[in-house]
């Protein structure tokens, strides 16, 4: 179990050296250097705190200018260590947005350190695209990926560049990254 400093620190090195060291997102390194990402930790580790959490970020976010805050990250230290069991929070807080009527305003990523696509195998290097040192839910701006979407046009092939980042450099790669979550 981690501190919420530790937690953030780990986290912001992940976001630096994989996310934008590795451009996994081409779209995150301006608003990192720009001061424009909220880092949040919850001391929750069931579900329904964790969404009491997850709202109360949600409406700070949108009570701030993009300027100000344009993405916010919260980092779950405690609990949720079974991916499935995340798999099902990260739903609840995509119904929770929907159900506050910001659909279309905020959309919801999620990052887990045991993340696994559909159809590979736990191992398979492909899955750090979104494995993160702790759970994580992403609370992003509609309207800052409209406009990053706008700037690259084939954002569809960043998916496929990623696949292909990782699986060049590897886990021996991936793991002098030395960011918290384990090839």
């Amino acid at each position: 179990m981690a501190d919420p400093e530790r937690a953030v620190a780990d986290t912001r090195r992940w976001l630096e050296r994989a996310v934008v060291g590795l451009n996994l997102c081409p779209f995150a390194k301006a608003v990192l250097a720009k001061g424009q990402v909220h880092f949040a930790v919850t001391g929750a580790g069931e579900a329904p705190a964790v969404l009491e959490d997850f709202e109360r970020e949600l409406q700070d976010l949108l009570a701030r200018p993009p300027a100000e805050r344009d993405t916010t990250l919260l980092v779950i230290p405690h609990g949720m260590d079974d991916f499935l069991a995340f798999l099902d929070l990260a739903g609840r807080a995509e119904r929770l947005v929907r159900k506050r009527g910001h659909e279309g305003v905020v959309q919801v990523a999620s990052f887990h350190p045991r993340f696994v696509f559909a159809g590979t195998a736990e191992d398979d290097i492909t899955n750090f695209t979104n494995r993160a040192p702790y759970p994580t839910l992403h609370l992003l701006r509609e309207a800052s990926i409209d406009r990053a979407v706008a700037a690259f046009p084939d954002a569809a092939a960043i998916y496929e560049a990623n696949m292909e980042t990782l699986r060049r450099l590897g886990p021996e790669g991936w793991h002098a990254l030395d960011v918290g979550a384990r090839a």
